[in-house]
């Protein structure tokens, strides 16, 4: 084989590298924020089966679910207390 050969072939499998990594990147954050997204909506439920029997509840939406994906239990404190403190006031 000729080197200009060597040289294309070893370009392509660059450039093959180089599109995989531009699609891989955002996918692999994509399935992180909608593994967290889940894991919150679930927190959420949990919440929300030990609150009814306190006699409150957290509404599950995207947001909400973010919230306490991104943040874990604490997330889910602080939406409960914000849930506390908006229903005292009203």
């Amino acid at each position: 084989m000729d080197m200009p050969l060597v040289m294309v072939y070893a370009f392509g499998l660059f450039l093959i590298y180089v599109v995989a990594y531009i699609f891989y990147v955002p996918l692999q954050c994509a399935m992180r924020l909608l593994t967290s997204i889940l894991l919150g909506g679930g927190l959420l439920w949990v919440a929300n089966i030990l609150g009814s029997k306190l006699g409150f509840s957290v509404a599950i939406n995207p947001i909400t679910a973010l919230v306490s994906g991104t943040l874990g239990i604490p997330g889910v404190v602080l939406l409960v207390a914000l849930k506390s403190l908006l229903l005292s006031h009203i």
